[in-house]
């Protein structure tokens, strides 16, 4: 019986199957018979992606090139309304600028009042700004006067190893004429004379009359003391606004941003004291007058990455050409050379580290961009904005990545 039960069921499968297989016949003939080939028909085409509908018309980078651009284009006219914005409020903007160098300078002071001797915010604010604003303005009243003083005597010197120059290029082997001269030092007479309204812009407006000098001196010290009291809060304030998603990620970055600038201010004063000696050592063995002046320079220069250390350093070598002659001249080049090296290869490396680094292409670019947009305050504050955006930057990129996040300064510690 199992058996046949077995075959029953066989024969009525098979039976089923037949009558699927004629009915799915019998709706094929129903059917009009699909085009040949690959491609469709195209009547079809037409009628499924007609010319001009949703962009089809259009090539696909194309459209791609046409979405970048119009983000750019808002993201461009943006920019533009900001730095309008800074421009008129420029008097205001550059004090709270040096404020926030100031507060990124002095904060650790304060962090470590509070954690090992246990003074109140107030207390441990004030006290710092007290003892670091006199060492800072001391070492600065120091320097500036010194520089001030020695001006004159630095310029007729420095004037008198543009004319040893001169006097090189035309007996050298070059051979240059009197008129070749002439009109090489016209052209950079001219383009001084043109761009001095750009170099002398900025802060330098503000600082037009006594009350705005006092001003803006007594704005730098009250924001200077809210920053370092307050600054937490104020920023925790100020990411409150923002949307619930974007909080989180944004205070972070910030937070990484903050001990960026303050490693960055801390290496920017040390390395400018560390080039300010190493020259200064080498002039004095040298014996080349106004070492100390010439020293000086190079201590204001060096807060221009770069670029300051070495045109002080120009400077410098000039000196040494009128006073001591080609061969000391020369030796002052090899002097500020390694110094340059040793500040570039060691220094930066070890100090700043690699949350601070910034390619020297992205430095020039931004000095560059700040003195055209603010004179000699965009050159000082171009590199600190460029260090701050570059870390935040690369902090929102990492959370997005899902990796893990760039590392802090290290002899600086990020609290919670």
């Amino acid at each position: 019986m199992g058996r046949f039960r077995q075959v029953q069921e066989n024969i009525r499968r098979a039976y089923q199957a037949g009558r699927e297989t004629v009915r799915s016949a019998a709706q094929d003939q129903d059917h009009e018979p699909e085009p040949m080939g690959d491609e469709p028909a195209a009547e079809q085409v037409y009628l499924e992606h007609p010319v001009g509908q949703d962009g089809q018309d259009v090539p696909y980078p194309l459209r791609i090139a046409a979405a970048w651009s119009w983000r750019l284009l808002i993201v461009a006219i943006a920019g533009v309304a900001v730095l309008w914005v800074v421009g008129k409020l420029h008097q205001v903007v550059v004090p709270v600028a040096i404020s926030m160098l100031l507060s990124a300078l002095l904060s650790p002071l304060v962090g470590f009042l509070r954690k090992h001797a246990h003074l109140h915010r107030s207390l441990a604010t004030a006290l710092t700004m007290i003892a670091g604003l006199a060492v800072v303005a001391g070492v600065l009243t120091l320097v500036i006067t010194e520089f001030v003083n020695s001006w004159s005597q630095l310029s007729q010197q420095a004037q008198g190893g543009i004319q040893q120059i001169q006097g090189w290029l035309k007996g050298g082997p070059m051979h240059l004429s009197d008129r070749q001269l002439d009109s090489a030092l016209n052209s950079v007479q001219d383009w001084l004379n043109s761009h001095k309204s750009v170099l002398t812009s900025g802060a330098w407006s503000t600082a037009t009359t006594a009350f705005e000098v006092i001003a803006s001196a007594f704005l730098i010290l009250f924001t200077t003391f809210f920053f370092l009291r307050d600054g937490r809060r104020i920023w925790r304030f100020l990411v409150g606004l923002l949307p619930v998603a974007a909080r989180e990620p944004l205070g972070t970055a910030g937070e990484y941003s903050w001990q960026t600038l303050v490693a960055y201010v801390r290496a920017t004063v040390l390395v400018a004291f560390i080039d300010a000696t190493g020259i200064g050592i080498g002039l004095v063995i040298l014996r080349v007058d106004l070492a100390f002046a010439l020293a000086a320079l190079v201590f204001l220069g060096a807060f221009i990455p770069i670029v300051g250390a070495t045109l002080s350093g120009t400077v410098a070598v000039l000196v040494a050409l009128v006073t001591r002659g080609p061969v000391t001249a020369l030796v002052v080049v090899a002097v500020v050379v390694a110094v340059q090296q040793f500040e570039g290869h060691v220094l930066q490396p070890v100090i700043m580290g690699r949350a601070v680094a910034v390619h020297p292409l992205a430095v020039i670019v931004a000095i560059a961009t700040g003195v055209v947009l603010a004179g000699i305050i965009g050159a000082l504050v171009a590199v600190p904005i460029l260090a701050v955006l570059n870390t935040g930057i690369r902090h929102l990129a990492a959370r997005r990545r899902r990796r893990p996040e760039p590392p802090p300064p290290s002899d600086v510690v990020v609290k919670s």
